[in-house]
């Protein structure tokens, strides 16, 4: 049973420490700065590949240093992502944003976690993150490729409309939400039931 609490959070109000310069290291940052390209991060590695330090200069709000973690990276920090091959570093950095309430992510050790990175499907504002529970990336990749087809370019104007609706509608919350409900109910009724 999946019993993970989704949650989206605001990369460019909090700090992420991201340790690891190899291709990994890339792809999670990749990610993060696709979804805010004014996320707060720091990259710490002993080695940062060339691909990467290329596409970290053009982040000038971005601080990254070549050189070995230490415990002070965890200063002001409020979520580490792990992407280095080395178990007892994983280990040492777990052990001690654990003592710090820190949340951690390290990649392909679901055991390490306390959050896992979902696929994401996004088109213009709808944003939606898929998990498989740290069982299978690959099935979320499937599952996103899916969604993306599926989704019409235009829900982002849809998306803006309701906005302005729920802007102009009067009376209580119940009110606005029925209201709402009732001009949503077409998007999820098959072709047959219209």
């Amino acid at each position: 049973m999946n019993t993970l609490f989704p949650i989206f959070v605001k990369p460019d109000q909090i700090h992420i420490l991201l340790v690891g310069g190899g291709p990994i290291g890339l792809e999670k940052f990749q990610a993060i700065i696709h979804n805010n390209d004014q996320a707060k991060v720091t990259v710490i590695a002993s080695e940062i590949c060339c691909e990467f330090k290329i596409i970290l200069m053009q982040y000038a709000h971005v601080r990254f240093e070549e050189r070995d973690f230490v415990e002070s990276d965890l200063d002001h920090k409020h979520l580490v992502m792990l992407a280095t091959n080395n178990h007892e570093l994983n280990d040492e950095i777990r052990a001690l944003a654990s003592a710090r309430f820190i949340l951690l992510n390290a990649a392909d050790k679901p055991q390490l976690c306390d959050f896992y990175l979902g696929s994401i499907v996004k088109k213009g504002n709808l944003k939606i993150a898929i998990s498989t529970n740290g069982k299978s990336p690959t099935i979320a990749k499937r599952v996103k490729e899916l969604l993306q087809n599926m989704l019409p370019e235009e829900i982002d104007d849809t998306l803006e409309l309701m906005s302005q609706l729920r802007d102009q509608l009067k009376g209580d919350f119940q009110a606005k939400v029925t209201a709402l409900n009732e001009h949503t109910k077409s998007l999820v009724e098959r072709d047959g039931d219209q």
